[in-house]
């Protein structure tokens, strides 16, 4: 059975494509050979033939008008977002054009950016003599049960970006299947996360003080900075990591599996990698703030300790609530 629906798509598609331009004889797949190093046919979300998203092997769809893709269909109409037309095309300069240049471009200039703030700013120093355990071991578990495979999602993400600039094959497949895997690892602990520190990354009215002095970083005087637990700039790549990723995962499926049709996949597609903008640019701005803007800064989720003085001055209204309800003592870690 699967044989003759293959067949018939074939036959489909031959005399559709013979009656708009003549018959140009057999069907050429290799038209899109660069999709991740290899042939269409062989493309890792192989968006071909015998798949929910048949009919694109031409490089088109059918032309429904907004109705069904699926050739042994007579085309009957949807509606909502998988009923929407003109995605082909937009998809098409995206993904050819635009995607991987602006990914290239984040990985490039925002680091660069920091590099720049690093060598003119420096690093933020602290008097670390006096340490407060600011998070739990539950909270460094659940941290990096979420930050290690989400780390793995961005890295081999960008490398099937450029799947076909790194020569395809087995290694980029080995990309998408550690992709695979990392994805649900990432969604049990990110909500798990989200649960954990929400409340702490809802934005309160001094986190627009904070947008408004940079958080402090373009200047080398340590004075007081607005902040509570958590600063406006960690709220923002909580809610980038934690929302921003849940759809990821979610787009991510719906691609992987193709559990719709082709024009739904084009948008799922778009939306993933416009959020992977945003999500890859705040990670490299999260690992430089942990690693280089403030000295020690890594330490609080290695072992969850924080200095007094970096406290005191970095989250300085979180401090003033540990000091006012009697917290700030217990907190104090014995040398």
């Amino acid at each position: 059975m699967r044989l003759v629906k293959l067949l018939l798509f074939f036959i489909i598609m031959t005399i559709s494509q013979a009656s708009d331009d003549g018959f140009k004889g057999a069907i050429d797949l290799s038209y899109n050979k660069d999709i991740y190093g290899k042939n269409q046919i062989e493309a890792i979300k192989n968006w071909g033939v015998d798949t929910h998203s048949a009919g694109v092997s031409l490089g088109n769809t059918l032309n429904f008008e907004g109705g069904s893709i699926d050739p042994l269909t007579s085309g009957q109409k949807i509606s909502g977002i998988r009923g929407m037309t003109g995605l082909g095309e937009l998809f098409t300069i995206l993904q050819n054009k635009y995607f991987k240049l602006i990914f290239f471009a984040i990985i490039i200039l925002v680091p660069l950016a920091f590099f720049g703030h690093f060598m003119m700013i420096g690093q933020r120093k602290f008097n670390h003599h006096q340490k407060l355990q600011v998070f739990s071991k539950f909270n460094i578990i659940v941290h990096w049960g979420a930050a290690i495979p989400f780390v793995l999602i961005c890295i081999t993400g960008l490398i099937m970006v450029f799947g076909a600039n790194l020569g395809g094959g087995a290694f980029i497949r080995l990309a998408r299947d550690i992709h695979g895997i990392a994805t649900p690892i990432f969604v049990v602990f990110g909500i798990l996360m989200f649960a954990m520190w929400f409340k702490h990354c809802l934005f309160k009215k001094y986190d627009i003080d904070w947008f408004k002095m940079m958080g402090g970083y373009l200047s080398k005087e340590n004075k007081l900075i607005p902040a509570g637990k958590f600063n406006a700039g960690q709220k923002m790549w909580f809610w980038i990591a934690t929302i921003g990723g849940g759809i990821m995962a979610f787009t991510g499926g719906v691609m992987f599996f193709q559990y719709t049709d082709i024009n739904t996949l084009r948008l799922v597609a778009i939306i993933h990698n416009v959020i992977g903008f945003m999500v890859i640019a705040m990670l490299i701005t999260h690992i430089y703030m942990s690693l280089f803007a403030i000295e020690g800064a890594i330490e609080a989720i290695i072992n969850g300790k924080m200095g007094e003085e970096e406290l005191s001055i970095l989250h300085s209204i979180y401090y003033k609530e540990l000091v006012d309800s009697g917290r700030l003592k217990s907190m104090k870690v014995a040398h």
